[in-house]
């Protein structure tokens, strides 16, 4: 009987398992258990999916303080597309478990779906997708749970997920529309009332909107009940406020995240004291009480982490109080925090830069312009302006550099003997003590290898040298572990460093031995004797060397020698260094804006004895620093310009009231331009000098000097062409003519000058009759019998032109000529024809033959007999 029991129980479970199982039958039992099978079994796995790749995403993604931050903390990859796979393990679990669930436990009976559990599962589908980035495919399950589940408890959190995706597609608008309806429903918890707000407040931060958008974030920040989320607003509400101006309202939003504490991540905390040092009033703060909070940040150990940005706000402080010296510890400091965050490393880079800039140590603060380029992204304006100063910097420290050469040797060179004697006694006395340091540091170095060679002797393994005891880089080719320790071998040989000293030891104790048996005993003393010598002769050699080193080096002769000797030289250093202050002078002001700096080139300058042209230039150039910097000095400009210089052309600009009444140097460049094209060489070689010298100093001279360059060229032929630009390119290398002038140099001189003449077969041709400047008489008739030929006997339908050649002579030129017989033929019907009858003689040349000559002004070359 109780066989039977359990047998019949069986029979009726397995029933009850069986129907349980269906999700065609709308029972109680059906109902609960796939409900219950959806939430935790698959729905739990999928749940811990999506958290664990949330966490990821948010891990991944470092927010930029430096910027506004985005209400959500999401980036979004532009280069990924839909077409893909997931980019994540964990969503595409997600999205995998979502799906199982409502393939294998959707109870859809008559039309509605009687499992309760299939809306959070549709829930997970779509933030699988949105958070792998493939939002259509999100949207869609979103909607699927507002058209097929209206009365589902996920109903507004599936609404703001839908908003969500939209706004990702670029839809803000729609957005704000379909939220503000939602607002209107009276049953929102807290927590979805500021979620809405929230994307409300990101929407119309999309739009450029900010008061619209500080207006809704303030109402998610109260209403949120998560402290992260209360956190991330405040400081997004501190920033906008901040940009704003109002500096009163961002310092209370920061004080909110700082009073957190540790209810919230604490970079927001950290973050929060840097925006707040960052408005820090540097006119009427205080001090000590900025001095006092960051010295109790660094004094907490859980800042520790932070300290890349509270080191680098302790520089900016004091370098805006111009203490340098303690500005540059802590940029230091900060530096070697190696921080994660590029703008911030890029920042400390750039404002290192900037104080050697203003000390004008050119070199270091080059270097440290490179290093912020490295960390900078390349989109951005700041790159673009980094990178022009840059640019200008490597003329700075070119004609700094040579005034700083030229300024020496002039003062040296006007020094009575006895004091320049005195001079160059006291520079060799610095260059002994700087070669004394250097020779210590190096015994220093050969101390810590014979260290190391002890050690190995003592039985002990050689180890690598600690970089941090010793000051020594670390070999880059040892292998190190995470923890920072170098893995080193216990094996003498795997170390260069022990088996280089152990070569020299070897050498010095037994010599140069020969490979062989018995080498300690054989030739013993014969091989000492050997070394011996060796080394006598070595040291002997060095003591010679080091003694011919000490006669050149630390005597005064050795330098008198290396001063020029005739006026003629010291006159071009004179004008050299000249030039280049008047450089200086134009690029502080016109590239840096250090109107300073400026000013003080252009000061030196007119103390040191300038060529005429540059007088002018110069002190105009001053009178334009001086109405921004020092007014009154400006005035006194102006009136030493117009009173020693009356009939000047800076004279009439400063006087002119109406300066469109002077004739506009643009469109005077654009007439002599227009010259050029129309060939008139001679009349712009006659005045360009001229116009050169009247509009010295004006950014439009360079101009002109690229336009006497070409026209030599035109003229002159490729030589002359060549030394014009390169004229260009050394007094004008900041303007853009004198970087194309340079880039023509590089790249297009040299293929002009390999061009030379050919003797290919060459289908085009040409006739050249050569015509005196002077001679317009035989001009008139070969232009004449040209015409008649071409209007009776033109059947190759050939062209004429008349072009220039040099100052002297010029071309009467016939085009079109499809082979040499056949211009040969023309031209002695030319010549024989007594309806013709031209006497010159003509030049029968190929078209490429003919470039070669306008080029070079070669003719006499391609004329002159040719050698076999």
């Amino acid at each position: 009987m109780k066989k039977n029991t359990l047998k019949y129980s069986f029979v009726i479970v397995i029933l009850l398992f069986l129907i349980a199982c269906s999700t065609k039958k709308n029972t109680f039992l059906s109902r609960n258990s796939h409900a219950l099978s959806t939430k935790y079994n698959i729905l739990y796995n999928g749940g811990i999916g999506l958290d664990k790749g949330l966490k990821s995403v948010q891990g991944n993604n470092q927010d930029n303080f430096w910027k506004i931050l985005p209400i959500e903390k999401m980036q979004i990859d532009e280069n990924f597309s839909e077409g893909e796979k997931a980019k994540n393990a964990d969503f595409e679990k997600a999205e995998t478990k979502a799906t199982k669930a409502i393939q294998k436990h959707s109870m859809n009976i008559g039309g509605r779906e009687k499992n309760y559990q299939i809306d959070e599962a549709y829930l997970m589908l779509g933030k699988a997708r949105y958070y792998d980035q493939r939002f259509i495919p999100a949207i869609e399950a979103f909607n699927y749970i507002l058209y097929k589940y209206p009365n589902s408890s996920n109903i507004y959190t599936a609404k703001i997920w839908r908003e969500k995706t939209n706004m990702r597609l670029g839809n803000d608008a729609i957005v704000l529309k379909n939220i503000k309806l939602l607002l209107k429903k009276t049953d929102l918890d807290k927590q979805t009332f500021s979620d809405a707000n929230a994307l409300m407040a990101e929407a119309f931060l999309n739009l450029e909107e900010r008061d619209s958008a500080v207006a809704k974030l303030r109402i998610a920040e109260i209403f949120t009940r998560k402290n992260e989320d209360k956190a991330r607003y405040r400081f997004i509400l501190g920033q906008l406020y901040q940009e704003a101006g109002k500096k009163d309202s961002a310092n209370y939003f920061y004080d909110g995240v700082i009073d957190m504490n540790r209810k919230a991540d604490r970079k927001y905390m950290m973050h929060a004291y840097a925006k707040k040092a960052e408005m820090f009033d540097y006119q009427n703060g205080n001090q000590d009480l900025f001095i006092e909070t960051y010295n109790k940040l660094v004094g907490d150990r859980e800042n520790r982490p932070y300290y890349d940005i509270l080191f680098y706000e302790m520089g900016v402080f004091f370098d805006k109080y111009k203490v340098q010296d303690t500005a540059l510890i802590f940029y230091n400091k900060s530096l070697k925090r190696r921080s994660k965050d590029p703008y911030l490393v890029a920042s400390t880079y750039r404002n290192i830069g900037n104080m050697y800039f203003k000390n004008t140590d050119y070199v270091m603060a080059a270097k440290y312009y490179d290093s912020t380029l490295t960390k900078l992204d390349k989109k951005t304006r700041e790159y673009a302006f980094i990178e022009k100063n840059r640019k200008n910097l490597d003329n700075v420290i070119k004609y700094e550099g040579i005034a700083k050469r030229d300024d020496s040797i002039i003062k040296v060179k006007g020094l009575s003997d006895p004091d320049r004697k005195i001079y160059f006694e006291s520079y060799i006395a610095e260059l002994k003590k700087k070669d004394d340091a250097k020779r210590i540091l190096e015994e220093k170095e050969k101390e810590k290898l014979a260290n190391i060679d002890r050690n190995t002797n003592n039985g002990n393994s050689p180890t690598a040298v600690n970089p941090n005891s010793t000051g020594m880089p670390t070999d880059p080719g040892v292998p190190t572990l995470p923890g920072g320790k170098e893995t080193t071998s216990t094996f003498y040989f795997y170390n260069p460093t022990t088996v280089a000293y152990g070569k020299l030891q070897f050498k010095k104790m037994w010599g140069n031995r020969t490979l062989g048996g018995n080498w300690r005993l054989a030739g013993l003393r014969s091989a000492n004797n050997a070394a011996m010598n060796d080394t006598i002769n070595s040291q002997d050699a060095a003591k010679v060397l080091k003694d011919t080193i000490v006669i050149e080096k630390y005597t005064a002769d050795f330098y008198e020698k290396q001063l020029p000797t005739t006026q003629v030289a010291m006159d071009s250093i004179n004008k050299e260094r000249n030039f280049s202050y008047y450089q200086l002078g134009l690029i502080y002001k016109e590239k840096f804006k250090e109107y300073n700096l400026a000013s003080e080139k252009l000061e030196q300058l007119l103390k040191n004895n300038p060529e005429e042209k540059l007088i002018l230039p110069s002190m105009y150039n001053l009178y334009k620093i001086y109405q921004i910097t020092n007014p009154a000095r400006a005035e006194r400009v102006k009136s030493d310009i117009t009173v020693n210089y009356p009939n000047s052309r800076y004279a009439q600009i400063l006087n002119n009231t109406n300066p469109d009444d002077l004739a506009s140097a643009d469109k005077e460049y654009q007439k002599w331009y227009k010259l050029f094209q129309e060939e008139q060489f001679e009349t712009i070689l006659d005045n360009i000098d001229n116009l050169i010298n009247q509009y010295s100093g004006d950014e439009i001279v360079s101009k002109y000097e690229l336009l006497k360059a070409n026209t030599l060229g035109k003229v002159n032929g490729l030589e002359a062409y060549k030394k014009g630009l390169e004229a260009v390119a050394d007094n004008y290398p900041n303007t853009e003519e004198g970087k194309n002038a340079r880039e023509i140099l590089e790249k297009q001189v040299p293929s002009l000058e390999k061009l030379d003449f050919t003797t290919f077969d060459n289908k085009n041709w040409k006739i050249i009759y050569v015509i005196p400047k002077e001679d317009t008489k035989a001009l008139k008739k070969i232009e004449e019998a040209i015409k008649v030929f071409l209007l009776v006997e033109n059947y190759e339908r050939l062209t004429t032109s008349f072009d220039k050649y040099n100052r002297t002579q010029s071309f009467v030129v016939i085009h079109g000529l499809k082979s040499e017989a056949y211009a040969k033929d023309v031209s002695e019907v030319f010549r024989d024809d007594k309806k013709y009858k031209i006497t010159q003689p003509a030049i029968i040349i190929s078209s490429d033959n003919y470039k070669v000559i306008q080029i070079k002004k070669n003719l006499e070359t391609y004329l002159a007999p040719k050698t076999p």
